[in-house]
C-alpha cells in the first residue's frame, strides 16, 4: 500500500464534543484533509509545538519524552497512521538508536505532538485517506489569509464535525439506532463512544 505524506492543516474546536478537538491533516500533494478528533491536553501541546514563540516554563509530557530520548540518542525518523476502526485512528512511531529501527504503538495525538518535536514526516495510507479524507469548501484567498492561523473557523469546524461524525458510522444512522449503539456503548463501559453517540443525539 502507498503511503501519503500529511502536514497539519489547523485545529479545530469541537460544538458537540466538550473538550475535544479536531486535529486537520491536510495531504501534500492534494487537496483532502484528514480530521482527527483529539483531546484538550494534546490540542494544546501540538499548538505549543507549532507555535515556535511559546515556551512552556517547565516541559510537558511531549517534551519530556523528546528530552529523554534526545539523552539515549533515540530518534523519531517518522509517524505513521496505519489504520482506521470505528473513527479510531492508529498509529506508529518509527525510531530508530544505533541504526536499528523499532515500530512502537502510539495514539495518533500523542505521535504527531512527537512528530513536531522530532521534525519528523507524517505518512498515512492512501486507503485510509480514501475512507476518510474530506474536501473542505474553502475560498482559496480566505485559506491563504489564515495560513498563520492555527484555530480554523467555525464554518469549517461544522464541515469537520459533519466529517468526523460520518467517519464514525453515526451520520447515516436514525434516532432509535443510535439509541441502541449508546445503550450498547454504556453496557460495554465503553463512555468515550457512549459520549460521542450522546453529542450525535443531542446535535439531531
Amino acid at each position: 500500500m502507498s503511503l501519503v505524506r500529511l502536514n497539519i492543516k489547523g485545529i479545530s474546536y469541537s460544538q458537540t464534543q466538550n473538550g475535544a478537538y479536531a486535529l486537520i491533516l491536510n495531504e501534500v500533494d492534494g487537496d483532502r484533509k484528514l480530521p482527527i478528533v483529539i483531546g484538550a491536553f494534546e490540542a494544546q501541546s501540538i499548538a505549543i509545538a507549532l507555535e515556535k514563540e511559546i515556551r512552556p516554563p517547565r516541559p510537558l509530557t511531549h517534551d519530556l519524552f523528546k528530552n529523554f530520548a534526545d539523552r539515549f540518542d533515540i530518534v523519531v525518523k517518522q509517524v505513521i497512521i496505519h489504520k482506521l476502526v470505528d473513527g479510531v485512528f492508529y498509529s506508529s512511531l518509527i525510531c530508530e538508536r544505533d541504526k536499528i529501527e523499532e515500530i512502537i504503538d502510539a495514539r495518533t495525538s500523542d505521535a504527531i505532538a512527537l512528530a513536531l518535536r522530532f521534525q519528523a514526516p507524517i505518512f498515512t495510507y492512501k486507503n485510509i485517506l480514501d475512507k476518510a479524507g474530506i474536501y473542505l469548501k474553502v475560498n482559496p484567498k480566505k485559506e491563504d489569509e489564515e495560513q498563520d492561523s492555527i484555530l480554523v473557523d467555525d464554518l469549517i469546524a461544522e464541515e469537520i464535525e459533519n466529517a468526523v461524525a460520518d467517519q464514525e458510522g453515526y451520520k447515516g444512522k436514525s434516532i432509535e439506532e443510535l439509541n441502541s449503539l449508546l445503550e450498547e456503548a454504556v453496557s460495554n463501559e465503553d463512555y468515550e463512544k457512549a459520549a460521542k453517540i450522546r453529542d450525535e443525539i443531542s446535535k439531531r
